[in-house]
């Protein structure tokens, strides 16, 4: 306007003042900091001294470690041992009822059984025939069960499935509770394996002298033999 044409041309506002008020704001956060070095005492301590570390360039405050009463760490072993031992046995009742189902016939890694018999000259071992011998069909001699004689055969019925697809599929499945029951019993030694090295380190926590006989192994605990001490 004319009536402001003396007064120049408009400029934007300075931040000057914004700027001063910042520096003596730091100023002043300095001058609070050096009086408390000044005033603190040398020989004070204080717990992060020896709780914190430097670890490439940067301060770490180490964690506290568990405080726990060797009563505390036998319960707490003692707990352990429970569970496991707990999980053992129910490991070994499923084994056994798995045992109990499959009998244990046609298992993989199982000792094929013998049978011997015995003859009186070299004439009649030629003239041996293991079907003959056992009464029943050659189709059923390698059968270790389920073996039917000729007789039997005769006055009953086949029972059971005969069509080929089924029993492949019978025989997969007997194989997979094999594997089952194979996959068990390896756990359950596994288990006892951890509640035998559980309870001997449990047996350590006891003072008395002990020496090493056998170093610890994936199958079993180390093996210590302590000193003889009379009970009161």
């Amino acid at each position: 306007p004319a009536s402001r044409k003396k007064l120049g041309l408009l400029e934007k506002k300075k931040d000057y003042r914004l700027r001063a008020d910042d520096y003596h704001k730091k100023q002043n956060a300095l001058r609070a900091l050096q009086k408390k070095a000044l005033d603190k005492n040398p020989d004070e301590f204080y717990f992060k001294m020896i709780r914190a570390e430097l670890q490439d360039g940067v301060h770490i405050i180490k964690q506290p470690k568990d405080e726990v009463t060797p009563e505390q760490v036998k319960l707490m072993r003692t707990q352990d041992i429970k569970y496991v031992e707990m999980k053992r046995v129910a490991e070994a009742k499923k084994i056994e009822r798995l045992k109990s189902e499959l009998h244990l016939l046609d298992a993989e890694g199982k000792n094929p059984n013998k049978h011997m018999f015995f003859f009186d000259t070299k004439k009649e071992v030629q003239e041996f025939d293991i079907a003959t011998h056992l009464d029943t069909v050659p189709e059923l001699v390698d059968r270790v069960y389920n073996r039917p004689t000729i007789a039997t055969l005769q006055k009953e019925t086949l029972k059971g499935a005969t069509d080929p697809a089924h029993l492949k599929k019978l025989a997969q499945q007997r194989k997979n509770q094999y594997d089952l029951l194979k996959q068990r019993i390896e756990r359950e030694k596994a288990m006892f394996v951890i509640a035998q090295k559980i309870q001997t380190r449990k047996d350590l926590l006891d003072k008395t002298h002990k020496v090493k006989v056998k170093k610890e192994t994936t199958n079993g605990p180390a093996i210590y033999k302590f000193k003889f001490q009379r009970k009161r």
